[in-house]
């Protein structure tokens, strides 16, 4: 019975020899298939790890300006160092991005590469291919393909990964700080939706607010939502808060999509207008009314020079209905009888009463605007930067004394300007520098007419607390000039509160004249606001004297 057990013993171990002989080549491969798996898959993870830090390296770059796609290409190639410890296909660790060559920069001949490794986009959906350094909001990087050979899987006739490779879509998300809620809708949106800045600077825009509340079109000019809550409350309070204060900035906004708010200009114009030295009444909660503030949350820039002359000592103005105030000057420009719309002869200038920086020509003398090319409706509300400054300077004989003809003028600009078409920006610039001496020789005290109707003529602030006025600095901001977004309204359905508005531009302006009804010279509303574009706002940092801060974050997409 003993010796049965022992050769049933014998005859099972046998037969388990065969059986796992049988399994072992299954098992080997099973093994095989696992570890030359995870070594694909931490291929796979290392390739895409590389493209997501180039994307994101890359998109950083994407800030609209100059060489944007040039240096998004050397970040993304250049400033993260990535690695692949699991590829063995002799072609070294390093995750290369291969040169995609010159496929974003301006020039139209260039054709968008569909299988290039760094693509540049408009839009995030991939449909617009981007063609400029300007347009260039998100990028797609595509890194080298790399295999992974296996070690163990050729027992199953399998010898290698095959090509494998990564793909990032990046954007730059951005807020925009510090920023007055102020937007205008592009006047020239059917024909330059881009908003090309350099056709507009120096040139006058006559804005118009859409009080209405209805579709906001070319010209028109609104806010932004501020998203502030002050102690006077929000909507329009608010507003006159931050338009006119010094201190009070709006909350971040979007830097790509704002939200647009309803606004009726005519509420808040009283806070615009302090920054020209006029205060109105109702503006205790906007500009401070406790007897240590008494205003000065408002100051105006220290030149005010403006189109209205003072009325005994009042600060408002008399169109609001005061017996005293600002006022219209007796003789306006361009004057009552016009001539062909070109400058004025001498005569007529020195028969102006003193001036403020005029408007366009072609604009001064329609109500409309008959600037061309003419938009069906509305005129043109983009000038053509061609602005009388012989009427300005002759207008001006205190000021600017020995200037009695054109030729004079010219050579005064010349050595001054050097140019003799100066924008209105660059006078009022000038005329500030050196304030403790030569804004207070140019800008002398006039009387103009006789008691007790004189009017008075100073472009020194006259109605500040303590006749203090806003000289520019490293912390100081032009009182007179303001950010704001361009936005194209009609594409982007722009009525009342629009949230994800895109903007098209960030520009800086130049307020040349308060905002009020003119019934003579060139008429304007009392929501009417007239500027000169000085140029693109340039984005900072920092917390010192800017009208805009700019934080960027790039961010994967895909």
């Amino acid at each position: 019975m003993r010796g049965l057990a022992r050769s049933l013993w014998r005859n099972a171990d046998g037969a388990v020899a065969p059986t796992v002989a049988l399994s072992l080549t299954a098992l080997i491969a099973a093994g095989g298939i696992a570890f030359d798996y995870a070594r694909m898959a931490s291929m796979d993870t290392e390739l895409q790890s590389a493209a997501d830090q180039a994307a994101l390296a890359a998109a950083a770059q994407l800030d609209g300006g100059t060489n944007a796609c040039e240096r998004a290409v050397a970040a993304a190639r250049n400033m993260v160092a990535n690695q692949t410890l699991m590829s063995n296909d002799g072609q070294g660790t390093a995750i290369e991005i291969p040169d995609p060559g010159s496929i974003c920069g301006g020039d139209s001949s260039i054709t968008f590469d569909a299988s290039a490794s760094i693509r540049f986009y408009q839009d995030k959906d991939k449909s617009r291919p981007s063609d400029d350094d300007s347009n260039a909001k998100f990028v797609e990087v595509q890194v080298e393909d790399r295999q992974a050979r296996y070690a163990l899987t050729p027992i199953v006739a399998a010898f290698h990964s095959g090509q494998l490779h990564a793909i990032a879509f990046a954007g730059l998300d951005s807020a925009i700080c510090k920023v007055p809620p102020l937007m205008l809708c592009n006047p020239k949106e059917s024909t330059d939706p881009d908003f090309t800045i350099s056709d507009y600077v120096g040139k006058g825009i006559r804005l118009v607010a859409n009080d209405g509340g209805g579709i906001y079109g070319p010209g028109n000019f609104g806010f932004l939502a501020a998203g502030l809550t002050t102690n006077g409350g929000n909507g329009a309070s608010v507003l006159r808060q931050i338009l006119g204060r010094t201190a009070l900035a709006a909350n971040c906004v979007h830097g790509d999509g704002v939200t647009t708010d309803p606004g009726n200009m005519v509420n808040v114009r009283d806070a615009l207008n302090t920054r020209f030295d006029i205060y109105d009444n109702g503006l205790n909660q906007a500009c401070g009314n406790n007897a240590a503030q008494n205003g000065a949350l408002c100051p105006p820039s220290i030149n005010t020079r403006k189109d209205l002359l003072q009325k005994g000592n009042s600060c408002g103005l008399v169109a609001n209905g005061n017996a005293n105030g600002w006022v219209l000057p007796p003789k306006p420009y361009p004057g009552a009888t016009l001539p062909a719309e070109g400058p004025l002869s001498v005569a007529q200038a020195q028969a102006l009463s003193p001036t403020g920086y005029p408007h366009d020509i072609c604009h001064a003398f329609s109500e409309m605007g008959d600037c061309t090319p003419l938009v069906s409706g509305q005129g043109n509300r983009v000038g053509d930067g061609n602005w009388d400054r012989y009427a300005y300077f002759l207008s001006h004989p205190v000021d600017y004394p020995g200037l009695t003809t054109k030729a004079q003028v010219d050579t005064f600009m010349t050595n001054n300007f050097g140019t003799t078409t100066p924008t209105r920006y660059q006078v009022y610039s000038w005329e500030m520098k050196d304030a403790a001496t030569r804004t207070a020789r140019l800008h002398t005290n006039i009387t103009v007419g006789s008691p007790p109707n004189a009017l008075k003529a100073s472009s020194q602030p006259v109605c500040a607390p303590a006749a203090s006025g806003v000289i520019p600095s490293s912390t100081l901001v032009d009182r007179r000039v303001l950010t704001v977004a361009v936005v194209n309204c009609s594409a982007e359905g722009v009525r009342g509160r629009t949230p994800n508005v895109t903007v098209t531009k960030w520009i800086d302006i130049f307020l040349t004249e308060p905002s009020l009804a003119r019934s003579v010279g060139t008429p304007t509303e009392n929501s009417d606001v007239y500027v000169e574009v000085i140029g693109q706002t340039q984005n900072a940092n920092d917390a010192g004297a800017v009208q805009l801060v700019k934080k960027s974050v790039p961010y994967l997409i895909e």
